[in-house]
């Protein structure tokens, strides 16, 4: 019997242990409970919410607007900054993207007030609107942090 016990249990465990994990997508977000990784806030903007994941350890952050993650990069030294996997809500449909790839606006009603919001294309953006990259964004929220 403890054997038979034994057997099973060791075979969970293999199959269990072959299983790879995708440590790049989107981690699922709990809504109003978990918090920024920089001022601890509680995320629930589901249109300007940023996550990061390291894509060595696969630890996902979160955080309740992208420039808290743009001063959190900064603050807290993070080494992997250039190869990290950042994704963030398109401010308009609350779609996932690549935060690297994508558009911003600079005149928004952001959780902590930095302004930015992600489009996943230039043509949703309102015409005469500044329109910045990625890494601007990021220049421009360590400026304003200093």
């Amino acid at each position: 019997m403890y054997i038979k016990l034994l057997l099973v249990a060791l075979s969970v465990l293999t199959f269990s242990a072959c299983e790879k994990k995708d440590m790049s997508g989107v981690a699922k977000v709990h809504w109003d409970r978990d918090m920024c990784a920089r001022c601890v806030m509680v995320v629930s903007d589901r249109h300007n919410t940023t996550q990061v994941r390291n894509p060595k350890t696969g630890k996902k952050y979160m955080f309740d607007d992208i420039g808290c993650m743009a001063l959190w990069f900064e603050e807290e030294n993070i080494t992997w900054q250039e190869s990290a996997i950042v994704w963030i809500t398109d401010v308009d449909t609350g779609e996932w993207i690549d935060a690297k790839k994508a558009y911003y606006d600079t005149e928004n009603i952001t959780p902590m007030a930095y302004g930015f919001s992600a489009h996943k294309s230039k043509e949703s953006i309102k015409e005469g609107q500044e329109i910045v990259d990625y890494n601007e964004l990021l220049r421009r929220v360590i400026k304003i942090g200093k």
